[in-house]
């Protein structure tokens, strides 16, 4: 007879989940604080998601880095998407070794190298540091996470519908656009807000290849911090908490409309 969990299994993961998100939910809690005191409560409030409309430093920084990491991570998800495809679908060629390592050292490269390295780049071909240069250290470091999942995704890839299509006489593009494409859509969002999220919470690498004009919220958010924690980080933080829980949930009921649509594509072919 099937046991469940045992005891200590039970509290091992209540344990661990107040460990991740407790701070996480004082946070968002204490951004309702009446109180200027972050760590006092003074009754429910709203007036520090007012206050942080109004500050424009915050609000300035906040649309510096969505317009980064949106255009980085749609950088990254095409490069990435080309390069996981290659990697799954050509096992030999000149150079694979070389080609896959490249890919995947931002992986295990530490952030202060890859800032560092691209620093020096940017200096040695004149390229003024700003938006420009924070897209393509995002999109460089970023697209790595893309190639691996939609490697991974096209690992198990059944290749019976793009055969069937090319034997009646689909190009390769044709294939790759109409029948590939949208069988990976899943793995392919979840690349982009993946790269996404690690665009908006960069810091080490953001601080190295940014200029004048173009501070990023975590920048901005981390020298306020320095000052002494203020309600408004709190807020802002907890529209971040919200925005990235927004993702998560879309992507989850993509991936169960996708599910779905695979079995029910799978039925019919037996049928």
């Amino acid at each position: 007879m099937h046991k469940g969990p045992g005891l200590f299994l039970k509290v091992s993961m209540i344990l661990g989940f107040a460990f991740l998100y407790a701070p996480i939910i004082i946070l968002i809690v204490y951004s309702f604080n009446e109180s200027k005191l972050v760590t006092v409560w003074g009754g429910f409030s709203t007036k520090w998601y007012v206050s942080l409309w109004q500050n424009q430093g915050l609000m300035d920084a906040a649309k510096i880095s969505a317009g980064v990491a949106v255009t980085a991570s749609t950088l990254a998800t095409v490069l990435g998407v080309l390069a996981g495809f290659i990697l799954a679908r050509v096992p030999r060629f000149f150079g694979r070794t070389l080609f896959s390592g490249m890919v995947l050292a931002p992986l295990v490269m530490p952030d202060v190298i890859i800032g560092l390295s691209l620093l020096l780049s940017f200096i040695a071909i004149s390229l003024d540091r700003g938006f420009i240069t924070l897209v393509i250290a995002h999109a460089t470091f970023s697209m790595c996470y893309v190639a691996v999942v939609v490697q991974a995704r096209l690992a198990g890839f059944d290749t019976s519908v793009e055969e069937a299509a090319q034997d009646l006489g689909a190009r390769p593009l044709t294939v790759f656009f109409r029948i590939t494409l949208p069988l990976i859509a899943p793995a392919v969002a979840a690349g982009w807000l993946l790269s996404f999220t690690l665009s908006l919470d960069d810091l080490v690498i953001a601080s190295f290849v940014t200029g004048p004009g173009s501070t990023t919220l975590p920048m901005k958010i981390f020298s306020s911090v320095r000052l002494g924690v203020t309600p408004e980080i709190n807020a802002i933080a907890t529209i971040l908490i919200g925005l990235v829980a927004t993702g998560t949930v879309i992507y989850s009921l993509m991936l169960k409309r996708a599910v779905a649509l695979r079995i029910r594509a799978e039925q019919a072919m037996k049928g």
